[in-house]
């Protein structure tokens, strides 16, 4: 309840009738500040006329006014400079530190809000403001649509100054190991981030003109070297195969020289997965890329065009796997590159929010720029979170677009955090919907 006085007031839908004090003194909203979501009063620099007062200062929401108590406002000097304490129940007067007494607003929720609130949380159907789509106008529509596509890209950006921090402040390996975990596609996408942190890539530079030895490296740090990383079926016929037997000598040889330790074999999930998606495949896809000069940042930071962008994430695997899917499984008919889609899914989710990142980094604005622009060019993605919105009757044209829409469910619909969102408003503020 106190989140959605929090909204009310926000966003002031105040009732008809005049407001007043617990204790008889007429109110008036002139600015219902600003929301405030650190510590600290909920909104700063509100403006309230109090029986013909201007005042100018703080305003803590509540559901009940003894709560002041129980959060020991009343022994924290933060809260002096509160001027109205809003409440849904009034239940006993508040002072604050210096012993003065509050004035208190009970803030009634309007019953059309209250009760279309009560069903985007009670709806069983998803999303739960389906009914208010189709009659959201197109400027509703595009303006929140650009706010969650540049706030994705701004969620992508604090993940990959991580990575750079992890990386002892290098972004060039944070490339990579965002690059890495993109070519999990989704399900081996945390193990793919946790191998290319084990990746020494200073290691690998050493012999970064040898694709045999990059492969070894990879695939031995992958733990797939491992006689138990290798299906039990497949174990006699994989470890009598002399490519095989080639890459564990390699790697013996370059993990004592580098001292290297393999990650945990069992991070890596097989079950439902696509041969193509075995990380086998995309490690040597990957060995293949570095191999070529093509995983490096200052190449992406080069490509001016989509096209360029998915030329530079064009890779094949190494001779071995294209007639083999794992170690001593052979298959005659294997997949040698990266399909279209699967590149354009690398850029959306690597190219452009790198691109995004490294203009923020380095106060390049035309690089953001950039990284809008190729969403843009971009067909939307299809999975089922965009077929969900397409049904609700919103256009997908874009990846623009889809990142916005798959942004918008899981950081608001998933979360139910109807009230921080622009459709979640106006389903709020609307007449009252039929169930």
């Amino acid at each position: 309840m106190e989140q959605l006085l929090h909204y009310v007031w926000k966003h002031k839908m105040l009732p008809l009738k005049a407001l007043e004090t617990t204790d008889g003194r007429m109110v008036e909203i002139i600015d219902p500040g600003l929301h405030n979501t650190n510590a600290g009063p909920d909104f700063f620099n509100a403006k309230v006329v109090i029986s013909g007062t201007l005042w100018v200062g703080n305003v803590e929401i509540h559901d009940r006014s003894s709560d002041w108590y129980l959060h020991n406002h009343h022994k924290d000097v933060r809260y002096d400079n509160v001027v109205l304490h809003v409440v849904g129940v009034a239940d006993r007067d508040v002072q604050n530190t210096r012993g003065e007494y509050l004035p208190q607003l009970v803030l009634p929720v309007p019953a059309t809000v209250a009760e279309n609130y009560r069903q985007l949380l009670s709806t069983d159907k998803y999303p739960p403001c389906y009914r208010i789509i189709p009659q959201l106008t197109l400027l509703t529509v595009h303006s929140w649509m650009a706010a969650l596509q540049t706030e994705r890209l701004e969620q992508k950006t604090k993940a990959i100054e991580k990575r750079a921090q992890l990386c002892n402040g290098s972004w060039e390996d944070a490339y990579f190991v965002t690059l890495a975990r993109n070519y999990g596609f989704g399900i081996n996408g945390d193990a793919f981030e946790h191998w290319a942190m084990h990746v020494p890539l200073h290691a690998v530079d050493k012999h970064r003109d040898d694709l045999f030895q990059i492969e070894a490296i990879f695939m031995g740090q992958a733990g797939l070297l491992k006689p138990d990383g290798i299906p039990e079926h497949l174990r006699a016929q994989a470890v009598a195969d002399n490519y095989y037997q080639k890459l564990c000598r390699e790697y013996q040889y370059l993990a004592h020289k580098f001292s290297m330790e393999p990650i945990n074999f069992s991070l890596w999930r097989f079950l439902r997965l696509r041969p193509q998606n075995f990380p086998h495949i995309r490690i040597s896809q990957l060995a293949n890329l570095y191999y070529e000069r093509r995983a490096g940042l200052s190449r992406l930071l080069e490509c001016e065009t989509v096209d360029a962008l998915r030329s530079l994430l064009q890779t094949h695997v190494t001779p071995y796997w294209e007639t083999h899917y794992s170690f001593g499984n052979e298959s005659p008919h294997n997949t040698k590159f990266l399909s279209v889609s699967s590149i354009d899914l690398l850029t959306i989710n690597t190219a452009i929010p790198m691109l995004f990142a490294m203009g923020r980094h380095r106060q390049k604005e035309e690089w953001c720029d950039r990284a809008f622009d190729f969403l843009e060019k971009l067909k939307a993605e299809k999975n089922h979170i965009i077929t969900m919105w397409q049904e609700c009757g919103l256009q997908v044209k874009t990846a623009g677009d889809s990142q916005a829409l798959i942004q918008l469910k899981k950081e608001y619909c998933d979360r139910r955090d109807c009230l921080r969102c622009r459709i979640g408003y106006e389903y709020l503020r609307a007449p009252h919907h039929n169930e």
